[in-house]
């Protein structure tokens, strides 16, 4: 059974930085894509980041630059790195793992059934 447990949310100041951590457990880790995703508050949940089982990675138009996914297979963990924050990236944080063998990095939700339980991050202005 997969189970993914968030951490490294919390308040930072416009500009600053955080990294989440995700902790995969229950399979092995290394053979399948990972995400993040988010949802702010009155709105939909939506792509952040993905990263393919070798290391392939994807990001939505409004983190690239700012943000890097990563993942350490020996540690069976995935990191959200995240710099230059803004207001607007204040939501839920959630990293969701992929059950196709060796997927590539995908943007679409349903392509994810595994969910952590979200991580809070609120960036002043």
């Amino acid at each position: 059974q997969v189970q993914l447990v968030e951490s490294g949310g919390g308040l930072v100041q416009a500009g600053g930085s955080l990294r989440l951590s995700c902790a995969d457990s229950g399979r092995t880790f290394s053979n399948y894509a990972m995400g993040w995703f988010r949802q702010a508050p009155g709105k939909e949940r939506e792509f952040v980041a993905a990263i393919s089982w070798i290391g392939n990675t994807h990001y939505a138009d409004s983190v690239k630059g700012r943000f890097t996914i990563s993942r350490d297979n020996a540690k069976n963990t995935m990191y959200l790195q995240m710099n230059s924050l803004k207001p607007e990236d204040t939501a839920v944080y959630y990293c969701a793992a992929s059950s196709a063998w060796r997927g590539p990095p995908e943007a679409r939700s349903y392509d994810y059934p595994y969910w952590g339980q979200g991580t809070q991050v609120t960036v002043s202005s």
